[in-house]
């Protein structure tokens, strides 16, 4: 016991926290800096744009809103416009939505291009085939979009990705709004117009089996055009697909349709911020891998996701995945921890390069402290010696002789560590031989 105070008395605690204190508050704020602006945390709720109330973007919407929530991510769907004005509110930085369904073809529109917006979209690839159906009334077969001149024609709402694609093949085609009539309806309106024979044509983007399709088809007076061209279109458009629905693929019993159906389609692709967290890209790489993996009529087996087809630039993280697959620790981990652990190594590697150096200054601040002590007792006893040189022999040395020993005895009773204890000998030392001098 004798020997632990001795020793304890050996070690300047007083010192020891003015040294480290500037530390810790170093390496605190350090901590800080790497968790706050390194890598922040990501959010747990994500706002994604879908689109109309009645389309398939809704029901993609609903798996991945389910699977995030299983990781304890809200994904809230918000109904929009259509494709374009899907790219407007994720260019809006005041917009909430991070995340939007996209037709592949819109890159070039204004809205995509939007100049007094600096936010950054990315692709995470495609997800679906969306095929472009034009359905028409009458008794005439019609098998090319320069049949529509003069007619009335619905080509989707205004803002939405079937409105700019229609257009577009119709103007390649020769029919504009100078010979026919372009009407821009809402999905539910062009039907019910086109099942009255309000209107003689209208676009459609949907999978074969949605409801409004399967409707149309089986609509009395309503044909489906078979394009001969739809070749010829992806090569002046190559974001286009040349799909063929067999024929009896909606129903083999009546065999619906009864020939193959000669089709355009886009890709329905995935747009995020360029800003997303990596960890909720990850996320909704999953997502969609669950959801789109599996086979449709126009669909093969395990062929969406894919980085195919995308106007904006694939995502980094988006491209690490399909190379690699989910990161390795959200493989083993849940989300909430898997992403603790991944941002704590990020923070690791440069508090690492701080605190080597931050740690190693509090051993040279603690012996700067002892030192200076020293130092300061070596200050007074050169001033004693240069006093005691000063004087004439006979005069009196006894306030030197009491100085000099005030100052022996703060050294003997000092708190001074054991590395240290040689500068305090030897400054006894030197006391030693001032004293010599005071004498005469």
């Amino acid at each position: 016991m004798g020997k632990t105070i001795a020793w304890m008395r050996r070690f300047s605690w007083r010192d020891a926290l003015f040294s480290t204190v500037p530390v810790v508050l170093m390496l605190a704020c350090a901590i800080w800096a790497a968790l706050h602006f390194i890598d922040p945390a990501p959010r747990m709720r994500v706002v994604i744009a879908t689109g109309a109330e009645d389309s398939e973007y809704l029901d993609f919407g609903h798996s991945y809103a389910a699977q995030l929530a299983e990781d304890g991510v809200t994904l809230e769907l918000q109904s929009s416009g259509g494709a374009m004005d899907n790219i407007k509110r994720l260019r809006d930085p005041e917009d909430e939505a991070r995340v939007a369904f996209l037709q592949d073809g819109l890159s070039d529109t204004d809205e995509s291009h939007a100049a007094d917006s600096d936010v950054d979209l990315v692709s995470l690839g495609a997800v679906s085939y969306e095929p472009i159906w034009v359905f028409y009334r009458g008794s005439t077969v019609h098998t090319r979009l320069s049949a529509l001149v003069g007619k009335r024609i619905a080509v989707g709402a205004h803002g939405s990705g079937t409105a700019v694609l229609a257009q577009r093949l119709l103007e390649a085609s020769g029919v504009d709004a100078s010979n026919s009539k372009l009407l821009f309806l809402e999905r539910g309106q062009a039907q019910q117009q086109l099942k009255a024979g309000q209107l003689d044509a209208a676009f459609f983007i949907g999978a074969p089996e949605s409801r409004l399709v399967r409707e149309l088809v089986a609509e009395p007076g309503v044909r489906v055009m078979n394009l001969d061209q739809a070749e010829a279109f992806t090569r002046q458009f190559p974001y286009l697909h040349h799909l063929v629905l067999p024929h009896g693929a909606l129903d083999l019993g009546r065999n619906v349709p009864g020939r193959d159906l000669h089709l355009l389609a886009t890709t329905t692709v995935v747009v995020v911020t360029r800003n997303l967290h990596p960890a909720l890209v990850a996320l909704l790489m999953k997502a969609m891998q669950t959801t789109h993996a599996k086979a449709d009529l126009l669909n093969p087996p395990h062929a969406f996701p894919a980085a195919k087809d995308t106007d904006f630039p694939l995502s980094k993280d988006a491209e690490r995945f399909y190379k690699s697959g989910p990161p390795f620790l959200q493989r083993y981990l849940p989300f909430w921890l898997a992403t603790l652990v991944d941002r704590a190594a990020l923070a690791i590697i440069p508090l690492l390069a701080i605190m080597v150096p931050v740690i190693r200054t509090a051993p040279a601040l603690y012996g700067w402290r002892i030192r200076r002590r020293i130092y300061r007792w070596y200050g007074e006893l050169k001033y004693l010696e240069i006093q005691a040189q000063a004087l004439e022999p006979g005069e009196p040395r006894q306030e030197l002789q009491q100085q000099l020993d005030q100052i022996e005895s703060k050294v003997t009773h000092a708190v001074i560590p054991l590395a240290f204890s040689e500068h305090a000998y030897v400054l006894k030392e030197h006391i030693d031989l001032v004293r010599r001098k005071v004498q005469g």
